[in-house]
């Protein structure tokens, strides 16, 4: 890795390329460097380019007098996940930065160097060489940022030579109005709604949980328990869109062996700025997640999320989770090798004792609001940029 030296007289311009405007852009660059420049404006200048190679966006063809007139200006170029205009083009991003003589910066939410073979997207990856492409950009990076331990020992095979790896958590802007609204109140007080919030490739982990609801009907009493499903395809997304096929297959899995009267819902996705509103009506989280490196290397962002609201979270004993959740404290871990009946063992204890939840809920709260507030924790960012960049004071 070369050597950066600057002076604390000079701004530190970072260019922000995010791969697309989605929830994984928002949370790891969108609203944490625009949170950065809100609280350090006197000490950083941010531009934003989602096209800094200067791309035809109407045929994919490259523009031949192209200036690379942001990528010259940064002192740090700025970039994660794999762009919406490929690979190859995130790894391009990477190598013209080094040429210009820049710091290049790269994170990463997924591991995207072991995609699972049940992930929807798993043949794309590895028809189009994603995988070893984005080990290229591992190895070519001066600093590489994840999101937990796990995920950073999977990485680290992959550094380039006196690079820096960095874990930087999820943090979430809890001034949003969607953090600060109102709980929705419950029909009585010994009712208990269990919510799920879930992306388009959670098939093999909703696999894992099937049947869990209905077992947890019988046990606890339907009038008892509601279930909330969120993340469906809003009503203006195209007809024809393969979202209404993936979530066609989650409500069969979801709702197999239920009967009897209603106790459930599927509600639709809304956008990151808006995301904490599905938390409002909700007693108790839930995160089902099959065992498996890719999973094993995902976020806490569901302990950021629910915490606010203080909800326990139910999970899946995977990934970052043990770092926060302890039974009967702030929540429940399941144990990947337990059979269901773990999952209706404890949901129903839940259902059955709202004054454990509300006692986990309020814990909980208190670990988010001190550790994954992104107003609180933003400056971690330059710090770190300090350190591995070896900025002075002037």
């Amino acid at each position: 890795m070369s050597l950066y030296f600057y002076t604390m007289s000079d701004k530190l311009k970072i260019l922000c390329v995010p791969a697309n405007e989605g929830g994984c852009a928002y949370y790891r660059i969108i609203a944490p460097m625009k949170k950065l420049e809100e609280l350090y404006g006197d000490r950083v200048e941010i531009r934003w380019n989602k096209n800094p190679l200067g791309i035809d966006e109407s045929n994919g063809s490259w523009q031949q007098d192209w200036d690379f007139e942001d990528m010259k200006w940064a002192d740090i170029v700025f970039t994660q996940n794999l762009s919406n205009f490929g690979g190859n083009y995130t790894a391009r991003i990477v190598g013209k930065a080094k040429e210009f003589g820049k710091f290049v910066h790269y994170d990463t939410d997924d591991l995207l160097t072991n995609i699972y073979e049940g992930h929807r997207l798993y043949n794309v990856y590895k028809d189009k060489g994603l995988e070893d492409i984005t080990k290229f950009i591992y190895n070519n990076s001066d600093l590489v940022t994840v999101t937990q331990r796990k995920f950073a020992e999977r990485v680290k095979p992959f550094m380039g030579s006196g690079a820096a790896l960095a874990i930087i958590k999820n943090s979430i802007d809890y001034n949003l109005p969607c953090w600060n609204m109102p709980k929705v109140a419950k029909p009585k007080k010994k009712f208990t709604r269990f919510g799920w919030v879930g992306g388009i490739h959670h098939e093999q982990d909703l696999k894992y949980f099937s049947g869990v609801p209905h077992f947890v009907n019988q046990r606890a009493g339907r009038e008892n328990i509601r279930w909330d499903f969120y993340g469906h395809p809003p009503p203006n997304t195209p007809p024809d869109d393969w979202q209404y096929d993936v979530w066609r297959s989650y409500r069969d899995i979801i709702l197999r062996g239920f009967k009897g009267g209603k106790n459930w819902d599927i509600h639709y996705a809304q956008p990151p700025d808006r995301y904490g509103q599905m938390f409002t009506a909700m007693d108790v989280a839930l995160a089902p997640l099959e065992m498996n490196d890719f999973n094993d290397s995902k976020s806490e962002i569901k302990v950021a999320e629910c915490g606010r609201y203080k909800i326990p979270l139910v999970a899946t004993n995977c990934g970052a989770y043990d770092e926060w959740i302890v039974d009967g404290e702030t929540g429940f871990l399941i144990d990947p090798e337990k059979p269901i009946t773990e999952w209706v063992r404890v949901l129903s204890q839940c259902a059955k004792n709202p004054g454990l939840v509300t006692r986990m809920g309020e814990n909980l709260h208190k670990l988010t609001e001190e550790n994954f507030d992104m107003n609180k924790v933003a400056g971690a960012r330059l710090d770190l940029y300090e350190e591995v960049m070896g900025v002075s004071a002037s």
